[in-house]
C-alpha cells in the first residue's frame, strides 16, 4: 500500500461529485471568487460552500478571504498524488510499448 494513500483518498473522495470536478476545471484557468464559481449551478449558496470545503479539506484547493470576498484557487501540484498513483497502475506492457515508441521514434530516419 503506497504511503500516500490517505492524501490519495481524500483527493479521491473530493472529485467524485462532478460540481466538485466542475469547480476544478473552472479554477485550472484562474482563481475565481465565490460567487462566480456558483454561478453555472442550480444551487444554493451553502451548497457550494460545502462543496468547496470538501476540496479544501482534501488539499485539492486554498481560500483566501478579503473583505467580504473569498476568492479560491486550484492549489499547486495537489492533482500530483492521482498522477503517482495512475502511473503505478500502469501495466508494464503499457511501459514497454512506450519505451518501444521512444526507441523507434529516435531511431526511425528522417524524411
Amino acid at each position: 500500500m503506497p504511503k500516500y494513500h490517505d492524501e490519495l483518498d481524500a483527493v479521491l473522495r473530493a472529485l467524485a461529485d462532478p460540481t466538485r470536478r466542475a469547480v476544478v476545471e473552472r479554477l485550472a484557468s484562474s482563481p475565481a471568487v465565490v460567487s462566480e464559481l456558483a454561478a453555472p449551478f442550480s444551487m444554493a449558496l451553502p451548497s457550494l460552500l460545502q462543496h468547496l470545503r470538501i476540496l479544501e479539506d482534501a488539499g485539492v484547493v486554498t481560500s483566501e478571504k478579503h473583505g467580504r470576498v473569498r476568492t479560491v484557487s486550484l492549489r499547486p501540484g495537489a492533482l500530483d498524488v492521482l498522477h503517482l498513483w495512475l502511473g503505478e497502475q500502469r501495466t508494464p506492457a503499457e511501459r514497454q510499448a512506450d519505451r518501444l515508441g521512444v526507441h523507434l521514434t529516435r531511431t526511425t530516419p528522417k524524411d
